[in-house]
C-alpha cells in the first residue's frame, strides 16, 4: 500500500471520540487503568485516546462498546470518520509506531518490503500502481519511503527480520539495471548485525501465510502489534489474540523458509544471472 500524503488534520475527529470513551468510562464508575485491563490496554494508552492523542482502532472501539454497554457507539463512530481521519490514522499510527519499534517481523509476498527498497525499484513500484499515479506522486511517494528507512541507521537500531516469497525477488521491476542494484542491496543489508533475510522459495508442500502479507512489531514499551494490508485498505491490529496469530504465522513461516545463508546464496545467484 502506497504511503499517503501528508494531510493537515486537527483531530478534532478523534477528540471528539476520546471525549465519548472518557463520558462513557465514568458512567460505569471505572478508572483509566481498570478500563486499560478490560480491554487489554495499559492506563497510559487509555489517557492518550481520551486526549484525542492516540487513534481509537476498530478492534479496540468493539472491545470498548462491550465493556462500557455503549451499544456499539464507539464502533459506529470511527467507522464514519471524515475521510481525512479515516484510514490515515491507523496508517499514521503504524508509522509512528515503526520509527521507534525496537524489533520488526516482516513478511511479503508482492513486492520487497519497504524498508528493503532502494530508490529505483520503490519508484517502479509505485509507478506499476493503476490508476497510475502522477509524477510528482510518485516522487513524493519514493522519497516518503525511503525516508522511513532511517531506523536502519539509528544509533541503536531495531532487530529486524524479514521473510519475502521467492518471486518478489525475481520479479525485474524496473528492468534489469533496477533488479541487479535491489539485489545488491539486498545482499549488504543481510550482512547487517542486526537484520535477518529469509527467501521462502517456490515449489513448497506447506506455506502458513497464503492470507497475504503482515507486520509484527515490539514498541519500546514492549507493546506488541500486527499490520496487514490489503487491496483497498489497512489495518493496525492490537487484539493480543490476533497478534499472537500472526506471531505463530511468522514463526512457522521462518522454519518454512531458506535460512540467512541459504539465501544470500539465491540472491548471489540470481545476480550472476542478470
Amino acid at each position: 500500500m502506497p504511503p499517503r500524503k501528508r494531510v493537515p488534520r486537527n483531530g478534532t475527529a478523534l477528540k471528539m471520540i476520546g471525549v465519548q470513551v472518557a463520558v462513557l468510562r465514568t458512567r460505569k464508575n471505572l478508572t483509566q487503568r481498570q478500563l486499560g485491563e478490560r480491554v487489554r490496554l495499559d492506563e497510559e494508552t487509555i489517557a492518550s485516546i481520551e486526549q484525542g492523542r492516540r487513534a481509537l482502532m476498530p478492534d479496540v472501539a468493539e472491545r470498548m462498546d462491550r465493556v462500557l454497554e455503549s451499544g456499539g457507539v464507539l464502533a459506529a463512530a470511527i467507522a464514519h470518520l471524515p475521510r481525512v481521519d479515516r484510514v490515515p490514522a491507523w496508517a499514521e499510527e503504524y508509522m509512528r509506531c515503526e520509527a521507534e519499534a525496537i524489533a520488526l517481523s516482516w513478511y511479503d509476498n508482492q513486492v520487497v518490503p519497504g524498508l528493503l527498497q532502494t530508490e529505483g525499484y520503490a519508484r517502479a513500484v509505485f509507478r506499476c500502481r493503476v490508476p497510475a499515479h502522477t509524477p510528482d506522486e510518485v516522487e513524493q511517494f519514493t522519497a516518503d519511503r525511503m525516508a522511513r528507512q532511517e531506523i536502519l541507521r539509528r544509533s541503536n537500531p531495531p532487530t529486524l527480520s524479514f521473510v519475502i516469497w521467492e518471486p518478489a525477488v525475481r520479479d525485474r521491476l524496473g528492468g534489469r539495471d533496477v533488479h541487479a542494484e535491489l539485489l545488491r542491496h539486498l545482499l549488504a543489508c543481510s550482512e547487517l548485525p542486526d537484520v535477518s533475510l529469509q527467501v521462502m522459495p517456490l515449489g513448497q508442500t506447506r506455506h502458513s501465510a497464503l492470507d497475504g502479507p503482515f507486520t509484527l512489531l515490539e514498541t519500546p514499551d514492549h507493546q506488541h502489534l500486527g499490520y496487514t494490508e490489503s487491496q483497498r485498505g489497512s489495518q493496525l491490529v492490537s487484539d493480543p489474540d490476533e497478534v499472537s496469530i500472526l506471531a505463530r504465522k511468522y514463526a512457522m513461516l521462518r522454519t518454512q523458509a531458506l535460512n540467512p545463508e541459504e539465501t544470500q546464496g539465491l540472491l548471489s545467484r540470481l545476480l550472476g544471472e542478470l
